[in-house]
C-alpha cells in the first residue's frame, strides 16, 4: 500500500459515517467501517459488503465498535454512557465487541477499534482493575482472530492512555489517533500528544476542531469543523505523522450525518487538502 492512502469513515448500515457510494464517487481507496447492528452482523452481510468494496477497489482497514445507549450529547453524558467504562453495560458490550471482532474477520480486516470511554485515573480502584481485566479478555479474543484493537484518543490525556495500555499489557493493543478529539474533549495539545504516543499509533483520523472557550475546556465541547478550518493545523499534523514514521491511511471523519450533502462536500475538500499536503511533505 502506498504511503498515506486517503480514507474515510464509512458505514455498513448503522448510519454513522458516509455511505460507500460517496467513497467510491470521490475515489477514496480505503475505509474504516462502523460495525453494523447485531441483526446484520452475519456472514451474508459481510460477504455482500466485501463484494461491494472489492468491486469499487476499496480496502477496509478497520472496523469500529459502537453501542446502543451511547450518547455524545455533552461531556458529562459521554462519561456516563460511552464505551466499556459504564459498569452496568460493560459485560454485554465486551461480548458485543467480540462479535464485532468476529464480523471483522469475515471482512478480512485485522483491526478493530472503539472509544473505551473515560477511564478512571485511580489505577488502584477495583473499577479500573476490572476494566483492565475485561480489556485483556477482549484483546485475547481479537488475537485469536489475528487482530489488533485500536483505542481512539480524546477522552484521556496522552500519559493516562499510555498508563492504561501499559497496565493492560497486551501487544495487540494500539491507538487510533484523532487530533480533533484532543481539542473537543480538552485533554491536551494534539501534536504534543501524537509525539508522546506515536510509537503505538496504528491508525489515524483526519478531523479538525476548535477549542472550547478558555476556562471551559474539558467541561464543554469544542466544535468540530471542516478539515483545515480548525485548531489542529493539518500541515503540522501530517509532518508529525511523518516524524513518527506513520505511513498508513489518512482516514477523514466528518461527523455531520444530519446534512449528507454538506458532509460529502466537506469530505471532498478534505481529500483535496490532504492530497496537496501529501505532495508537499512527501
Amino acid at each position: 500500500m502506498e504511503k498515506w492512502p486517503i480514507g474515510v469513515f464509512a458505514s455498513v448500515d448503522a448510519g454513522l459515517g458516509v455511505h460507500l457510494d460517496v467513497a467510491q464517487e470521490l475515489g477514496i481507496p480505503t475505509i474504516q467501517v462502523h460495525a453494523p447492528h447485531k441483526e446484520t452482523r452475519t456472514p451474508e452481510a459481510a460477504a455482500a459488503f466485501l463484494e461491494r468494496c472489492n468491486a469499487a477497489g476499496i480496502t477496509i482497514t478497520c472496523v469500529f465498535g459502537g453501542f446502543d445507549g451511547e450518547s455524545y450529547a455533552d461531556i458529562p453524558t459521554t462519561k456516563q454512557t460511552v464505551g466499556l467504562v459504564p459498569q452496568a453495560t460493560r459485560a454485554a458490550r465486551v461480548e458485543e465487541m467480540k462479535e464485532i471482532s468476529d464480523f471483522a474477520r469475515l471482512l478480512g480486516c485485522n483491526t478493530i477499534a472503539l472509544h473505551i470511554g473515560f477511564v478512571t485515573e485511580d489505577r488502584n480502584s477495583e473499577d479500573y482493575k476490572e476494566l483492565v481485566s475485561v480489556t485483556q479478555n477482549l484483546l485475547d479474543h481479537a488475537k485469536v482472530n489475528g487482530q489488533t484493537l485500536n483505542l481512539e484518543t480524546g477522552q484521556e490525556t496522552a500519559d493516562h492512555l499510555l498508563d492504561f495500555i501499559s497496565d493492560v499489557g497486551r501487544d495487540n493493543l494500539k491507538i487510533n489517533f484523532d487530533p480533533a478529539n484532543m481539542i473537543l474533549y480538552g485533554t491536551g495539545d494534539p501534536i504534543a500528544a501524537l509525539k508522546r504516543v506515536g510509537h503505538l499509533v496504528a491508525s489515524v483520523h483526519c478531523k479538525d476542531a476548535t477549542w472550547a472557550a478558555e476556562g471551559k475546556r474539558g467541561i464543554e465541547w469544542g466544535a468540530e469543523v471542516p478539515l483545515g478550518e480548525g485548531d489542529v493545523g493539518m500541515g503540522t499534523y501530517l509532518r508529525a505523522l511523518n516524524d513518527i514514521e506513520y505511513t498508513g491511511p489518512l482516514t477523514i471523519e466528518r461527523e455531520i450525518p444530519e446534512d449528507r450533502e454538506q458532509q460529502k462536500a466537506d469530505i471532498g475538500k478534505a481529500v483535496a487538502l490532504l492530497n496537496e499536503l501529501k505532495e508537499q511533505i512527501g
